[in-house]
């Protein structure tokens, strides 16, 4: 009867070991992977940030353009005067022949308009220099997108893998309790010795801390996970891989060449550091500008006297020496210039680097799926075979036991291997620089970068800024 209820205990553990494996691939109303995308698209901080940054950064063009326009302001006074005046005449000392007490109100107004001819070409620099800096936020910002939407492929991922691992290692303590069971009903019986029952004991002792311990690594992947996503998972299932993964290596390189968007920035920002040194030569040119004025005053010679002036003058301000400024400003931006070329020619090689090591995390960990249920396959043959020998007093409890948590481990692996092929597609495509809303398709509003800057490109007056505007159309 105690062999039959081990025996039985044994099945148990293998069915119920498929069962934990197929709560990866189909749960019933589960929340999707690409619902957690949008959910994160939509409200992450981090993402709603970076956009706010860029379109912080757009306004860098409407103040370059503004070194066209012109600047008109006015001043005006109102001053008020009061002139004593005292005669003293003959020898007599304080003796006041004639005198009196004028007093005035004089007022003024001025209007000056200054429009710029000629800057040096520092107007031409700094429009350049402004529309690469957008460029580059821009590109920092899907660098953002997809470091967001990576976490939460990564925190979903980990949520479905310590969930599995803890229905295992769950499924282990309830199979190892009845073995306790079932081996304390042998050791009564005299079928074995009291070393087998207190192997069973630590065993069962094992299980529970490997229990304990799969539990609190759910609790941060899910604590993590709300962090990131903004609610708590629920009936969360096993996504496939990602489409749009390339078919070879040269392929994935190919791809983050060109568009993988942390080397976007950094060669944008290297190209804003070369305008810097036209923006600083321009120190050392001629300026030309036409200064208009026009003026009128009451009162200002006398009571009841009114002026009127009017100017218009061409101003050539040509540089000589401004005490060694400007010319260290020229080489400052020479070598910022070299500084930020040398870090995109590295983003450049990070980005093929990164490309590449994700390509082989996918190929090994697809390769490692194989063998791992491959291994799993013949731990639970081996299981059954071991547990038949012992039956027949040929194997020991110990040999079971090693040979149910060998089948342990290679479910456990096997969930985490699963779980790894996932991660390693997505982190391929983050470095494509196809990890994005768009390419993912979210069922969200997509967010549109160039709907603010066309907004703002030539705006010249008013000062409303919607904070919460994310720019999406």
């Amino acid at each position: 009867m105690a062999r039959h209820s081990l025996a039985k205990s044994h099945l148990k553990f293998a069915l119920f070991g498929g069962v934990a494996l197929g709560l990866l691939a189909a749960p019933a109303s589960a929340d999707t992977l690409q619902e957690a995308m949008a959910m994160a698209y939509q409200g992450n901080p981090n993402l709603l940030a970076a956009r706010a940054q860029l379109r912080a950064t757009d306004e860098n063009v409407p103040i370059a353009l503004s070194g066209w326009r012109p600047s008109l302001t006015v001043n005006g006074n109102i001053t008020r005067n009061r002139n004593e005046n005292q005669i003293f005449a003959g020898g007599g000392v304080g003796q006041v022949v004639t005198g009196g007490v004028v007093q005035r109100t004089s007022e003024s107004v001025q209007v000056q308009f200054i429009q710029p001819v000629f800057r040096g070409f520092r107007t031409l620099a700094q429009t350049a220099q402004a529309r690469n800096q957008v460029a580059a936020q821009r590109a920092r910002l899907e660098a953002t997108e997809a470091q967001i939407l990576l976490q939460v492929a990564t925190a979903y991922l980990d949520v479905l893998q310590n969930q599995a691992v803890v229905d295992l290692q769950m499924n282990n303590v309830q199979v190892l309790s009845r073995q306790l069971e079932a081996t304390n009903d042998r050791f009564r019986v005299g079928e074995i010795t009291r070393t087998d029952v207190a192997q069973s004991e630590a065993n069962m002792a094992g299980a529970r801390a490997a229990l304990v311990q799969a539990e609190g690594a759910l609790q941060q992947a899910r604590s993590t996970y709300q962090n990131i996503v903004g609610k708590a998972p629920e009936n969360l299932e096993r996504p496939p891989l990602p489409g749009l993964l390339p078919d070879s290596l040269q392929a994935a390189l190919d791809a983050a060449i060109a568009q993988n968007p942390n080397y976007l920035a950094a060669d944008y920002t290297a190209r804003a550091a070369n305008e810097a040194i036209s923006l600083a030569r321009g120190e050392l040119l001629p300026s030309v500008q036409i200064v208009g004025s026009y003026g009128r005053g009451w009162n200002t010679v006398a009571d009841k006297s009114r002026s009127e002036n009017v100017s218009a003058v061409a101003q050539v301000s040509v540089p000589i020496y401004q005490a060694g400024a400007e010319y260290a400003r020229l080489r400052q931006s020479k070598h910022t210039a070299g500084q930020q070329r040398l870090l995109a020619d590295q983003a450049r090689l990070d980005a093929r680097n990164f490309a590449t090591t994700s390509w082989e995390n996918l190929q090994a960990t697809s390769a490692s799926i194989e063998s791992f249920q491959s291994q799993v396959s013949a731990n639970e043959i081996a299981l059954e075979g071991v547990q038949r020998e012992a039956e027949v007093g040929a194997r020991t409890v110990l040999d079971v036991l090693e040979e149910e948590q060998r089948l342990l481990n290679s479910r456990v692996n096997l969930v985490r291997a699963q779980r790894d092929q996932v991660v390693a597609a997505y982190q391929l495509l983050s470095a494509m620089g196809a990890l994005t809303g768009a390419e993912m398709s979210l069922d969200v509003p997509v967010y549109d970068p160039e709907a603010h800057f066309d907004d703002v490109e030539y705006q010249a007056f008013g000062g409303d800024a919607d904070a919460g505007n994310d720019g999406n159309r």
